[in-house]
């Protein structure tokens, strides 16, 4: 089921978590059962690798609310061969997943190799194009590159995983059609950067994710992060911004519809 089958009343929608890590083997279906139970009925899973790709499209087509992105990780960088990027065309053609992703550039880990990173970023770049698909991005300390990159292909936007750049660069995303990701780190109170950048961008910039198992929220730290959490994100953007809980939960559910080109 695609996200086009979303109906009244709106539900929140957790824009990346890794649904399919091991880390849930045991208890999936209760996961997404609290989720449901909790309003968040709609839960966007992206694949970091091509060992993982038959992991993530299973996952997503035993459950009807799960939505299939399929991308190369830059975190895994090494593992990642040039036929790779021939599966992942391949796959997308058949599993239409609403995004190319997650994808992007990792500069912060400096054994990553920077190179190969950019050189499959943009042939990833030129699959989510080709394909008419919104891209998921990981960047950590390459932001610039990254929008020069989104530039010259003319990507037609999508989603700025966990957005950790500056108030500059936020607009630029903005521009070129992408919202910005906030997660868990958002409930931390020395937070301090990310919750004045929450606090300071237009609402029609953000989304809600928790990057599941990964980044969780204060409110369970320590603990495996769960999809199940992401209303601690949305009360901490509460907190942070004038408008009500109901207006910030129904602008950040149609901006990732908007994001991932989908409607109601």
């Amino acid at each position: 089921m695609a996200l086009q089958k979303l109906k009244q009343p709106l539900s929140l929608i957790d824009t990346h978590c890794h649904l399919d890590f091991n880390d849930f083997d045991l208890d999936r279906n209760e996961v997404i059962n609290r989720c449901i139970s909790a309003g968040i009925k709609h839960i966007v899973v992206p694949a970091v690798s091509q060992a993982t790709f038959k992991r993530t499209i299973d996952c997503c087509n035993n459950w009807p609310n799960l939505h299939l992105a399929l991308g190369l990780h830059p975190i895994f960088i090494s593992q990642h061969q040039p036929q790779h990027l021939i599966e992942l065309d391949s796959q997308i053609k058949q599993n239409m997943p609403v995004a190319v992703g997650e994808i992007g550039l990792d500069f912060y880990q400096k054994d990553l190799d920077q190179d190969k990173q950019i050189a499959f970023f943009n042939k990833q770049l030129i699959i989510a194009k080709q394909n008419k698909l919104p891209v998921i991005i990981h960047n950590r300390k390459a932001h610039d590159i990254c929008i020069q990159l989104l530039q010259e292909h003319q990507i037609d936007g999508g989603i700025i995983h966990a957005f950790n750049g500056s108030i500059q660069q936020a607009h630029k995303y903005h521009e070129l059609g992408f919202k910005l990701g906030f997660g868990g780190m958002l409930t931390f109170e020395r937070s301090n950067k990310l919750r004045k950048l929450a606090a300071d961008l237009p609402l029609n910039c953000i989304v809600l994710e928790t990057d599941a198992p990964d980044m969780t929220v204060a409110q369970h730290k320590g603990e495996r992060n769960s999809p199940a959490y992401l209303n601690f994100v949305l009360d901490s953007l509460s907190e942070l911004r004038d408008e009500s809980i109901d207006e910030i939960a129904l602008q950040t559910t149609m901006n990732a519809l908007q994001a991932l080109r989908v409607t109601l």
